[in-house]
């Protein structure tokens, strides 16, 4: 009994695994008109019962709707029968419908798409999905009886859609949907009570074409994001950062000990962090230089010891560098590294 406890709650725990792992994607908080549709259908119905299938009543659908998740969305749907035949197959109600519309379906329906519901949705969607359709409305059948000429009824709709989506953006999709369209207030029925029976209901196949409008993040679907992956980059990035070396500065005057102004015959040039770059203001100041000079480079203390000496080394030498190229002589070129603990981003230059 232990050892069945025991596998369970492994398979429990492996589950629960799955389902973290699976977490690692998040979809793109979309706008309000982002993922909508149009869509547009002609189908054939028939009455539920079969009680005189033929001849078939034409019809016709027009959908607008919105996707809220790549899992849930809603449409409003007009539907519309037409025919001219006056017999039992063609009767929406039980009364003979002489009109060229014999009846009309207005409703709201919830879409739950089943593939990505399973199967998870992958950043695209796919050639084929298969979604389930509900909804309610009001149905409003078109009849000459004289008692009862227009007659409106509470109406509800179930079907599934067998969704092929076409194109590189899977901005197209052909559809099957067949459906029944259940007239909840017809004969068969106590009065007062609906009707959720054959009695009444219309079965119903369509084709359609559907239309998904470009949403803001330039596709025609959600965009997924892999938070997993993105965490991992953040990491690798903040690794690598952290291998580079740093130099941190302080806000400390200069000490006296590197700057050993006499006379003005030093001269000191201060660069920007971790830069060995001169500056227009650097350049300006070692164009008064004249004669022969000796060039010594410092950095501040922060910092590796190996990288701070390479780094005073770099600036001693493009001073050196730019004053040769003034017809200065430049007899000796030091990086001194680090001196004291304040702030040394300088080069200094020195009369002999």
């Amino acid at each position: 009994m232990k050892k069945e406890m025991k596998k369970i709650i492994l398979m429990f725990f492996m589950a629960f695994s799955a389902i973290v792992l699976n977490a690692q994607t998040a979809v793109q908080t979309s706008k309000v008109l982002d993922n909508t549709f149009i869509g547009v259908e002609g189908g054939v119905a028939t009455p539920l019962s079969f009680d005189g299938v033929f001849p078939l009543n034409a019809t016709t659908t027009l959908r607008v709707g919105k996707l809220f998740t790549p899992i849930v969305g809603a449409e409003i749907e007009g539907t519309a029968w037409f025919g001219s035949h006056a017999d039992y197959a063609n009767r929406f109600d039980g009364y003979d419908a002489h009109n060229a519309i014999r009846g009309s379906y207005v409703g709201v329906n919830g879409l739950v798409n089943l593939t990505n519901l399973f199967w998870d949705y992958n950043g695209t969607p796919r050639k084929f999905e298969l979604s389930a359709v509900a909804g309610t409305g009001w149905v409003h059948t078109y009849t000459p009886h004289q008692s009862d000429k227009y007659k409106n009824h509470l109406g509800a709709k179930t079907g599934l859609d067998f969704a092929f989506n076409l194109g590189k953006s899977r901005a197209h999709t052909i559809s099957v949907r067949p459906a029944v369209l259940w007239n909840l207030s017809v004969p068969g029925s106590k009065y007062g009570q609906l009707a959720f029976n054959k009695h009444g209901a219309q079965l119903y196949v369509g084709l359609g074409y559907t239309y998904h409008f470009k949403t803001s993040n330039g596709t025609h679907s959600f965009k997924l994001y892999d938070i997993g992956a993105m965490n991992e980059e953040i990491n690798r990035l903040q690794a690598e950062l952290a291998k580079k070396p740093t130099e941190v500065v302080k806000t400390n005057v200069i000490e006296r000990e590197v700057i050993r102004t006499v006379d003005g015959t030093e001269r000191v040039v201060y660069f920007a962090l971790n830069s060995d770059v001169l500056t227009a203001e650097s350049k300006a100041v070692l164009d008064n230089v004249k004669g022969s000079v000796k060039v010594e480079g410092y950095a501040s203390p922060e910092g590796t010891e190996k990288y701070n000496k390479e780094l005073s080394q770099r600036r001693a030498n493009v001073v050196a560098e730019y004053l040769r190229s003034k017809g200065v002589t430049v007899t000796d070129v030091v990086g001194c590294g680090v001196v004291g603990d304040t702030s040394n981003r300088v080069a200094v230059v020195t009369n002999e």
